[in-house]
């Protein structure tokens, strides 16, 4: 499993020519392709990076990649991101390393998000793993209450047992466990968008460019 994440993740990284703004995303094959992205800078690639997460931007950071002010930013060239699931049809779930609004913001800012996956990612439908809902730490018990009004079951993510798990933008995360595969995910993110404290879902829709997919004989598949 590891070793198709470093392939994918290297395939992506040469996907960056100099001069491009880099979008990073978060996980274990992002950690790859921040790792080659290192390696390419020190040989002389010229490009600057924002990140969706503490963590990675740290990896880069600690690798001298340039890092610039997301908040001057209005334009992303590429975002390499990796999903928990996704379908032939380029709809996603992400969120499960906890960063799926700024993922988000990340992958609307760009023009491509480049998708990096093992096959082991790949699914028909939707809806197996579980689904973030990033909420705000405030009346948290009514809007879960809202949410589970809605039919949808879950637990408040926790943090080793210290407290709920709270993300770099000091939220918390609703994971949340569906009973069946989604035959109209779209569904589901609109109801769960409309409860006042929800901030975002991890479904992703209409975001996702080109793919890639490691596979288990150590190559790797391109989606266009």
């Amino acid at each position: 499993m590891e070793e198709m994440k470093k392939e994918v993740g290297f395939a992506a990284a040469e996907l960056i020519e100099s001069g491009m703004t880099v979008g990073l995303g978060t996980g274990s094959t992002v950690f790859y392709f921040i790792n080659r992205l290192i390696e390419r800078v020190k040989e002389g690639l010229d490009i600057r990076v924002v990140s969706s997460s503490i963590r990675s931007q740290k990896q880069a950071e600690e690798g001298k990649i340039p890092i610039a002010d997301i908040n001057t930013i209005t334009s992303i060239d590429i975002t390499v991101d990796g999903a928990d699931e996704i379908t032939h049809r380029k709809e996603m779930i992400k969120g499960g390393g906890g960063a799926l609004l700024r993922e988000k913001i990340l992958a609307n800012t760009s023009r491509e998000m480049v998708v990096i996956v093992d096959e082991s990612k790949v699914v028909e439908r939707l809806g197996k793993h579980l689904l973030p809902v990033e909420i705000l730490p405030f009346a948290t018990d009514a809007i879960i209450d809202k949410i589970r009004k809605l039919g949808y079951q879950g637990s408040l993510r926790e943090h080793n047992k210290d407290g709920p798990y709270i993300t770099d933008n000091g939220n918390y995360i609703y994971d949340i466990h569906f009973e069946s595969l989604r035959d109209h995910p779209e569904n589901d993110h609109e109801k769960l968008s409309r409860i006042p404290g929800v901030l975002e879902t991890g479904f992703f829709f209409n975001l996702a460019g080109r793919v890639l997919v490691g596979k288990n004989d150590g190559t790797v598949d391109h989606w266009p």
